[in-house]
């Protein structure tokens, strides 16, 4: 089956604004994309982009930051898959699967899979060649889903029993995970606890909008408890 690539997260704004800095016109960054790059980009095409109406392929975003004079990381929203933060850094495939010691081909198809099958050291090297948060590299191994399942399932009945399932999930220490597991199981029965005995609200119905509520968010508090807060 042959998979289908997604355009990266192009930021158009930041393309508008890199190219009007240079004193450039539309027609000099298509200029450019074909004299030094071999590609037949129409100057309306590079209007499109910036407009934010079409987004350029990987190969046409690594030329176009040529042309500006930026990293294509510049050019890029903010990355959430371990393709967007490849072509964040500039790095090919085979360069990246060589820093993680695993073969080109098997890498390519855990990025286009979304499922990441690399051991802890391989994960500790992709980490630092992405220059990845915490955070950011459990979204991008694609667990972010999984771990607010998991740390849901703590805080609304015993927490003890997901520590392990969680330290499986992120690279945290065991210690640091069973305090912060028990620090959110804390949080999340006061305020169901408070809410009730406020009376007013709804009763039950108030509780459950308060439960509601933090369990939306543990994802971002949990980051928070670990130090791990994603960026704004």
């Amino acid at each position: 089956m042959c998979l289908v690539h997604q355009s990266p997260p192009f930021d158009a704004l930041a393309a508008r604004r890199l190219r009007a800095a240079l004193g450039m016109a539309p027609g000099h960054v298509a200029y450019g994309l074909h004299a030094q790059y071999g590609l037949l980009v129409t100057p309306e095409t590079v209007m499109a982009w910036e407009r934010g109406e079409i987004a350029p392929t990987s190969a046409e975003l690594t030329a176009l930051a040529g042309v500006l004079w930026c990293s294509p990381g510049e050019l890029l929203a903010r990355p959430r898959t371990l393709r967007e933060h490849r072509i964040a850094k500039g790095m090919a495939v085979e360069e990246l699967a060589r820093r993680l010691g695993i073969d080109a081909s098997s890498y390519q198809k855990m990025e286009d899979s979304g499922r990441w099958k690399g051991n802890e050291r391989q994960t500790a090297a992709l980490s630092y060649a992405l220059s990845l948060t915490l955070p950011d590299l459990v979204t991008a191994l694609g667990r972010e889903e999984e771990l607010a399942e998991v740390l849901q399932s703590a805080v609304t009945t015993r927490w003890q029993a997901y520590v392990k399932p969680l330290a499986k999930l992120v690279p945290v220490p065991r210690q640091q995970l069973d305090r912060v597991v028990e620090q959110l199981y804390d949080e999340y029965q006061s305020r169901m606890v408070a809410t009730l005995s406020w009376g007013g609200g709804g009763g039950q119905a108030g509780s459950g909008d308060a439960g509601r509520e933090f369990l939306a968010q543990i994802v971002e508090r949990f980051w928070e408890l670990t130090g791990g807060s994603r960026p704004s």
